[in-house]
């Protein structure tokens, strides 16, 4: 049975948490006098009362966290972070409505980037800290799950990465909190390092502070409406470049070179293949950019680096209207949401190891026509490839694409149109943020929508942050039975 008294003493502590996140925008709204802070003050009561009350409810029973409680806690945990980082722009009227809220929070927790806010160059400082804040709060999330849980539940292929920080029995569980722990320095420390950067590089502390959060989550929120085209800046935008690839790569390979051993994070295969997709588009996309004469060399290198590396690490930073370069621009774009990052980072998508297998397993399967009786060995970074990996990755493949065609219908049947339909679900399955088009494209957001449609965006963009099985076995009756 499930141990729902364990799992309200757990979630406790993590509502705690983000009530005591909420002091920081408190002290900015006291600092500008802001009329926010009434809100934040409520929200904050309301989300450390509720923390109590769970604590009570609750009893601490072992460490040993069975396979169906860690299902239950992943997925309580960011729905209760999103229903409880939604009620400052409840209570401060930032929003019109009850789904507007739950949208934004929704987007951010996950790190989508996707927005119904438009004013933002003069919204008040601790709405848009907060926004930002909770992407940053869902970057780390998504590293404590795929480093500690994800592996450990073999969801969509990752069982490949399992390492003793996957084991959550009690033998392991001191090894997997100081693995924690130094995820989270290493967290923390690109984050200074990328808001320092910033402020060199002309940004303001304030906007160098929430970009950096932002940056490093791959959410992509800014604190403007024209994102990182505001500033106009090849340095900042060469910061941005930097800092998302530094967050498209697994944390995990930050360990070895806090001892001082580098040559791990440059020889992994993700990495590798990551860094040649990224420059092979980008260098297509620029050559083509040059001979249409839309732009020179120098700006359209600049350009379709900056906006490819954006948008397939699934940060969604805009320098520009991408979606002016024409058809076949507008559709690398939309193949480039489905890509993402490495495993174990903060990026969403489908990420590159699962198109690692599928060319290995495509290689193989030419191989076995030619030569039908030969044995052949899979591996990847070491490891071998079992029947059970490959089949969870093309499960994994096949449930994304349904899910992603399922929404578009609903979406459709809301009334958008085709192409923002396909578009807006790609992009939350894949947790990017903008889309393709004239309404949800870089220069335009959410806003517009219908409430049907935001709920059902809602739920993909939960799906695709949780590599979509652990929200989806909550809704098997097995998983409910003894």
């Amino acid at each position: 049975m499930i141990s729902f008294s364990s799992t309200r003493f757990l979630l406790g502590p993590i509502l705690a948490g983000l009530a005591l996140l909420m002091l920081a925008p408190c002290v900015v709204a006291f600092y500008y006098d802001s009329p926010d802070l009434e809100a934040f003050l409520i929200s904050e009561a309301a989300t450390a009362g509720a923390a109590l009350l769970l604590v009570i409810s609750g009893r601490r029973q072992s460490v040993h966290l069975r396979l169906r409680d860690m299902f239950l806690l992943t997925s309580m945990s960011w729905l209760m972070i999103c229903v409880f980082g939604a009620l400052p722009f409840i209570l401060s009227h930032t929003v019109s409505s009850f789904t507007d809220a739950i949208f934004e929070s929704v987007s951010a927790v996950t790190t989508t980037g996707s927005t119904v806010l438009t004013g933002l160059d003069t919204m008040p400082r601790d709405i848009l800290l907060w926004r930002s804040m909770m992407q940053w709060l869902g970057g780390l999330g998504i590293i404590a799950l795929g480093a500690a849980v994800l592996p450990f539940l073999s969801i969509g292929g990752m069982r490949l990465f399992n390492t003793e920080s996957s084991d959550l029995s009690e033998k392991a569980l001191p090894h997997t909190r100081r693995i924690l722990n130094r995820l989270l320095q290493v967290y923390v420390f690109i984050s200074i390092l990328c808001a320092i950067c910033y402020n060199l590089a002309g940004m303001t502390v304030f906007d160098a502070i929430n970009h950096a959060m932002t940056t490093v989550s791959t959410g992509g929120f800014s604190t403007h409406d024209s994102s990182i085209a505001y500033f106009d800046s090849r340095l900042i935008e060469l910061v941005a470049v930097v800092f998302m690839l530094l967050a498209a790569v697994p944390f995990m390979l930050y360990l070895p070179v806090m001892l001082g051993r580098r040559s791990g994070l440059f020889s992994d295969s993700q990495v590798q293949s990551m860094v040649a997709i990224y420059l092979t588009v980008s260098t297509v996309l620029a050559i083509w950019l040059i001979l249409t004469g839309q732009l020179n060399m120098f700006s359209a290198f600049r350009e379709s680096s900056f906006n490819v590396i954006s948008i397939a690490t699934t940060t969604g930073f805009a320098s520009t209207d991408y979606v002016n370069w024409g058809s076949f621009a507008a559709m690398t774009f939309f193949f480039l949401t489905f890509v993402g990052g490495c495993s174990g980072s903060t990026s969403g998508g489908i990420k590159i190891f699962r198109f690692k297998i599928a060319a290995i397993m495509l290689r193989e399967t030419l191989q076995r026509l030619l030569h039908p009786n030969a044995v052949f060995s899979r591996s990847m970074q070491g490891r071998p490839l079992t029947d059970e990996i490959v089949a969870s990755v093309m499960a994994f493949s096949l449930v994304f694409a349904t899910i992603v065609g399922i929404a578009a219908m609903l979406l459709t049947a809301a009334g958008n149109d085709v192409l923002t339909s396909f578009s807006a679900a790609a992009t939350t399955m894949s947790n990017v943020g903008p889309g393709i088009g004239d309404v949800i494209g870089p220069t335009g957001n959410f806003a517009s929508l219908t409430a049907e449609s935001k709920w059902v965006l809602c739920v993909t963009m939960l799906l695709g942050r949780l590599e979509i099985f652990t929200m989806l076995l909550l809704l098997t009756p097995a998983f409910w039975r003894a």
